[in-house]
């Protein structure tokens, strides 16, 4: 496992968790990555960022967002200074579907993204 990146004091953080092979690109532009990451990590690095009330942009490998955990869903029902997002593995990204696609078939009808 590689080492945490450093986290620049006074700023946003971008945090990174995912298999390591997706999140090492990500080290090369300053984010804090956690390489094999699982639910309970998930969970203590945004359990860590509401407690020290810090603001931040995490990216979650497709496996991890759909993991749920205490803070992921607080967080994700709340809103506010930490946004999470998700990213498609590496190795499967056709096999990405992000959530907002559920809620555009919901609002617009089933054939909405339909080529």
């Amino acid at each position: 496992m590689l080492p945490e990146s450093p986290v620049p004091h006074g700023s946003a953080r971008l945090i990174v968790l995912g298999s390591a092979g997706l999140v090492d690109g990500f080290r090369l532009i300053g984010a804090e990555v956690h390489a094999d990451a699982d639910a309970e990590a998930v969970d203590v690095v945004l359990g860590e960022l509401v407690r020290e009330g810090q603001e931040a942009l995490v990216l979650l490998e497709t496996h991890l967002a759909h993991a749920g955990g205490h803070w992921l869903d607080r967080l994700r029902n709340e809103g506010g200074r930490i946004v999470i997002t998700e990213l498609p593995p590496l190795f499967a990204p056709l096999d990405y579907s992000p959530a907002v696609d559920e809620v555009v078939r919901a609002v617009l009808g089933p054939d909405a993204l339909n080529a």
